[in-house]
């Protein structure tokens, strides 16, 4: 026991005094102060957690509509110059009742399959389309508390065993190509669909939910569709496509010659005759989605460029008058920009 008269310490009615205690234990106050020290820095680190966190949330929610593109994690922005340079928000995918094709453009198109008739023809057989279609396209808008994900859907080989099915399925637009088929296919490509694109040759029918985009290449492609939505169409013995199919005549949809003029330009820098009917609607996407998965495109795993739904009769088949290898380029580009996620299925 501590002796109240030991010359060294001071005694206090209420027990030793600071000097004392710092003289019997003299290693307390360094402890003290690490302590305190380790504790502030909590503290600071805590405060600048919480600021980074605020600012994020701020960004992510406070932006302007005008910056705040869409609700998804990434988004198809603008700042990137690579995608800039081919990329041009304002040329409208589809064509409208108001809107006016400029004649240059229409000489462009008409050479694409040496169609028949002069501009004011061409404009007579789309106002007709218009009376009884509806006038403008049916487009989800980007919105910042939406996020429109898209999965377009090929027809390549590649898509067998590939088991992408309930993936496509989660998306909210699907879009698949020409007479792509879905019935015994399902666990590699889906079961719903959204939007096909498809011309004459290719017209399958279609549900009464599925919008029918065309893809024209010719001025006679406009009064096919509109005799085969409703008498039925004649189009000689030289011309083999279906008089009649089925499908919405309120969900259709035009795709514009602009359009395809843009593509073959400024994606794929005029390689080939005229863009694929699949890489016009890849370019849509990436035009009404904020997010795009592609499936189904590129030859097989032999170099074929084959469709999944049939048996390989001829080898080394190509892609005609469509620059396939310059697509399938582009669209590995955009996978490794980030713009898109390619699903080779391999």
């Amino acid at each position: 026991m501590l002796d109240k008269t030991f010359p060294q310490y001071n005694w206090s009615r209420n027990g030793f005094t600071r000097n004392r205690w710092e003289l019997l234990f003299p290693n307390q106050k360094r402890h003290t102060a690490k302590m305190k020290f380790k504790v502030r820095t909590l503290i600071v680190l805590l405060c600048v957690t919480a600021i980074c966190v605020s600012w994020r949330g701020y960004m992510s929610f406070s932006l302007p509509q005008d910056e705040r593109l869409c609700a998804c994690e990434r988004c198809l922005s603008e700042d990137d110059p690579w995608f800039m340079k081919h990329f041009n928000k304002s040329v409208e995918p589809f064509l409208s009742a108001n809107y006016n094709l400029s004649e240059d453009t229409f000489n462009w198109w008409k050479l694409l399959r040496d169609a028949k008739g002069n501009f004011s023809n061409f404009r007579g057989k789309v106002e007709r389309l218009f009376l009884m279609v509806p006038p403008s396209p049916d487009v989800l808008e980007s919105s910042p508390d939406r996020c429109r994900t898209c999965a377009v859907v090929g027809n390549s080989g590649n898509l067998k065993r590939s088991h992408y099915g309930p993936l496509i399925d989660f998306h909210d637009v699907i879009i698949r190509v020409n007479a792509g088929q879905i019935k015994g296919y399902e666990a590699d490509v889906g079961t719903r669909t959204t939007h096909r694109f498809m011309y004459p040759e290719s017209c399958v029918d279609l549900d009464n939910t599925t919008h029918l985009v065309l893809a024209p290449f010719k001025t006679i492609d406009f009064d096919w569709l509109t005799g085969a939505l409703t008498t039925g169409f004649n189009g000689g013995p030289h011309w083999a496509v279906r008089s009649k199919i089925k499908a919405n005549k309120d969900l259709v949809m035009v795709l514009n010659p602009a359009f395809m003029r843009y593509v073959h330009d400024m994606w794929l820098e005029k390689k080939g005759y005229y863009p694929s009917t699949g890489f016009l609607a890849l370019v849509v996407a990436l035009h009404m989605c904020d997010e795009v998965s592609v499936f189904g495109y590129g030859a097989d795993s032999d170099g074929n460029w084959s469709h999944y739904w049939e048996k390989l009769r001829k080898k080394n088949l190509k892609t005609g008058a469509h620059p396939g290898d310059t697509e399938y380029r582009m669209i590995q580009k955009l996978d490794e920009q980030q713009k898109l996620k390619f699903y080779t299925g391999f």
